[in-house]
């Protein structure tokens, strides 16, 4: 069976404002490298036997960008698919499934990757993909468990269940826990965090949405039979899709299906969920910071500092994240990060634009 990569760049990245904006969110930046984070993960597919180019499924305000940034690594994409809305993740990857069966006439395996996501270790990331190919052309749906090394209270977690091979099956997903929790789950060994990629054929995926969440798989399959595809792009229909219920594949259909399975995954990956994160993953100096742009530190330590469009100097700080753009800039503790997104919410709720663009986006692109 062909490999189709569907890479889901829906987000809006709210929690790296002011870097990140609704017009061009995270998943569109260069926060690593010299690549943005949606080429960086279609880079990922190199090397992979049987993968057609990757199957995109973004928002329509994106498309340009989006297909701007695969044609600078000369990337032929299966196909763009234009959310007219977001419905979460259950709707989206069931579009691309219609969208890669259509695409190659006969049945496919669907690795389903996050756009936003960083992932430094690709020999163990493709070993995991080989053990989960196998599971999937055996009418498995596979969720790739991320080894947890440490209590996280920002993940989900997968407790995989009884045996001693690699593949498993799932025994339960569980929310965000608070830390005595995840202590326990770390120390168990057993407990692993939810990555949100996975691994399935699309007919076996369409036929357990559709037994599970039967409103979705119906609207999706009428919104996907009217998509028109536009130059680059396949728009799907508006008047459609926007009575789709939201709900992600963890609730519609992996929690329900009896055929989950998990394949570990330890190749040092991370969701770039916060600022702090984000320092976590960089080079640091001696002090521990870490700095992008035209920065100057003094008797400062433990903090992350980005200067897009001037100076910034810091003295005698400690743990700070300091991001300053061309219209914004934002200060906070690195304990405090994961409330960024409380910013945001209060600027769409004053009307400001803040949240929607930069003051000059056409200067934008690179962090």
């Amino acid at each position: 069976m062909k490999l189709v990569p569907v890479i889901l760049s829906g987000g809006s990245g709210t929690r790296l404002w002011p870097l990140s904006r609704e017009l061009l969110p995270k998943q569109l930046l260069a926060l690593t490298g010299e690549r943005t984070m949606l080429q960086e993960t279609a880079a990922r597919f190199s090397g992979l036997s049987n993968a057609t180019g990757p199957l995109i499924v973004c928002n329509e305000a994106h498309r340009f960008l989006v297909a701007e940034q695969l044609r600078e690594m000369q990337l032929a994409p299966t196909a763009i698919l234009l959310e007219p809305m977001g419905r979460n993740t259950a709707s989206a990857i069931a579009l691309a499934a219609h969208a890669a069966l259509a695409a190659n006439g006969d049945d496919v395996l669907l690795l389903v990757l996050p756009a936003d996501h960083t992932l430094r270790d690709l020999a163990a990331f493709h070993a995991a993909i080989r053990l989960a190919v196998t599971a999937g052309e055996n009418g498995k749906l596979v969720a790739f468990g991320i080894v947890a090394r440490s209590p996280e209270t920002g993940y989900g977690y997968i407790r995989r269940g009884a045996g001693s091979e690699a593949v498993r099956p799932i025994a339960q997903f569980i929310e965000k826990p608070d830390l005595e929790r995840a202590r326990e789950f770390v120390a168990s060994g057993e407990y692993f965090w939810n990555s949100g990629m996975f691994l399935f054929g699309a007919r076996r995926f369409l036929d357990e949405l559709a037994q599970f969440a039967p409103d979705i798989a119906d609207t999706c399959a009428r919104a996907s039979a009217t998509a028109v595809r536009d130059t680059d792009f396949t728009r799907i229909d508006a008047s459609i899709f926007s009575s789709c219920r939201s709900d992600s594949i963890d609730y519609a259909v992996m929690e329900k299906t009896r055929d989950a399975v998990m394949v570990p995954l330890d190749a040092d990956w991370n969701d770039v969920g916060s600022w702090t994160a984000l320092h976590d993953i960089m080079p640091a100096d001696e002090h521990g910071n870490v700095t992008r742009g035209d920065v100057l530190l003094e008797d400062t330590a433990n903090c992350y500092v980005h200067a897009d469009s001037r100076l910034v100097a810091a003295l005698g700080l400690r743990d700070l994240v300091i991001v300053e753009t061309a219209d914004a800039i934002l200060v906070a503790p690195r304990a405090k990060v994961q409330d960024v997104k409380k910013i945001v919410a209060r600027l769409k709720a004053s009307g400001r634009a803040e949240h929607l663009a930069h003051a000059n986006l056409s200067t934008k692109g690179k962090a």
